[in-house]
């Protein structure tokens, strides 16, 4: 394939789960121009992890076929650096714009987060590994990594708005989205092992099923439910 194919192939997953995550938010849309931002800083944080992960992976050797040390790299190596380095935008920066002013907000600013970084891995993937990859990823790695951004965004929603307990919601958000990247990207790193790469299309479906609950939720405790369910059907868009 030419290299607008493969770049438009790369990127239209990620594109397209923005687009979903962009209309589920309904009654109170981000401003377009800060969700690019927040799709930029996704990229960012995939270019620290490379940066990061350079030094863990000199001094921490794992071996290729042993399940233990496949589970290390699944979960630590991969899983905790990578959703930290999301984490650091989403939390310390996305967290405190005036914009976030509802739970659901967690979610679109993470997942849009996690689309910047699984779209610019994405692109490296596809014009490394070629057409089947992207189209293999298009239904694994990039979804994938929406719904680690829905488990991060959605204790980060309820962290935003319950006081007393936001730094353990932060820290729980954290560890909700490594447990599930760890978890997926184990199976797959011991796929060895006839069919156990069906454990990893289990645990993206697990992830589905979750991230379509949390959204529903989140979209029942918007503060501004009243103001769509009084009959107002012109979306008010954050300036």
């Amino acid at each position: 394939m030419d290299f607008f194919s493969l770049l438009a192939l790369a990127l239209a997953p990620g594109v397209a789960i923005a687009l979903y995550i962009y209309l589920k938010d309904k009654h109170e849309r981000e401003p377009l121009v800060l969700l690019c931002i927040s799709f930029l800083y996704g990229a960012l944080s995939a270019v620290i992890t490379l940066v990061v992960s350079l030094p863990v992976n000199l001094l921490i050797i794992t071996k290729e076929h042993d399940a233990i040390h496949q589970f290390v790299n699944a979960f630590f190596k991969v899983a905790l650096i990578e959703e930290s380095c999301k984490f650091l935008f989403v939390r310390f920066i996305l967290f405190n714009n005036k914009n976030f002013n509802e739970p659901f907000d967690g979610i679109v600013y993470a997942v849009m987060v996690s689309l910047g970084f699984a779209t610019l891995e994405n692109v490296l993937y596809v014009f490394q590994s070629g057409f089947m990859t992207g189209v293999l990823r298009l239904f694994t790695a990039v979804p994938a990594h929406a719904t680690f951004g829905v488990m991060m965004g959605f204790y980060l929603g309820k962290a935003k708005f319950t006081h007393r307990q936001g730094i353990l919601l932060s820290v729980v958000a954290l560890a909700a989205a490594t447990l599930f990247h760890g978890a997926y990207d184990y199976f797959w790193f011991i796929s060895y092992v006839p069919g156990i790469w069906l454990a990893a299309i289990v645990s993206l479906l697990i992830g589905f099923v979750l991230s379509r609950k949390a959204i529903r939720l989140h979209q029942q405790a918007s503060p501004f439910i009243n103001h769509h369910l009084a009959g107002n059907d012109e979306q008010p868009v954050k300036e």
